[in-house]
């Protein structure tokens, strides 16, 4: 099995209630279990993860170096300040997916930069929750996957 890295960065742990007119009303656990069954007899598993901690994306970045195949993530605010994640995924080899659920190019002028832009394979952005399963879909075809 392949294992696809699904992390997610601050208060995405809050979906469902946060924002709803801009970010939806379906959780982070619905989203992992949309992204389980999707890749369910693919030969891929995904590892879905979230953290309010900006060092904790950069360790899991790193250990997806030996454990992943691809990364999907949703660094949410840690888009357009982190270069220590940008740099984390400068060092990853596989395929990176950058997803967001709102359009960031159509909010504040300080969201429409994107660090984690500059080493994505593909952004995916204002899709709400289904940008996770065009990600995967993205991915799969990346990694060479049959569905």
């Amino acid at each position: 099995m392949k294992t696809i890295f699904i992390l997610n960065g601050s208060n995405l742990n809050l979906l469902g209630t946060r924002q709803p007119e801009i970010y939806g009303t379906t959780t982070l656990a619905d989203i992992e279990t949309a992204c389980a069954d999707h890749v369910a007899g693919t030969g891929f598993t995904v590892d879905f993860r979230q953290s309010n901690a900006e060092h904790a994306l950069v360790d899991w970045v790193q250990e997806a170096r030996h454990a992943a195949a691809a990364i999907i993530i949703n660094p949410a605010a840690f888009t357009h300040s982190s270069v220590a994640l940008l740099d984390a995924l400068n060092t990853f080899e596989g395929p990176v997916v950058e997803v967001h659920l709102s359009n960031i190019h159509k909010r504040e002028a300080f969201r429409h930069h994107s660090y984690v832009s500059l080493r994505a394979d593909t952004v995916i952005a204002g899709a709400g929750h289904s940008g996770y399963l065009y990600a995967l879909l993205q991915v799969t075809a990346m990694l060479g996957a049959a569905r």
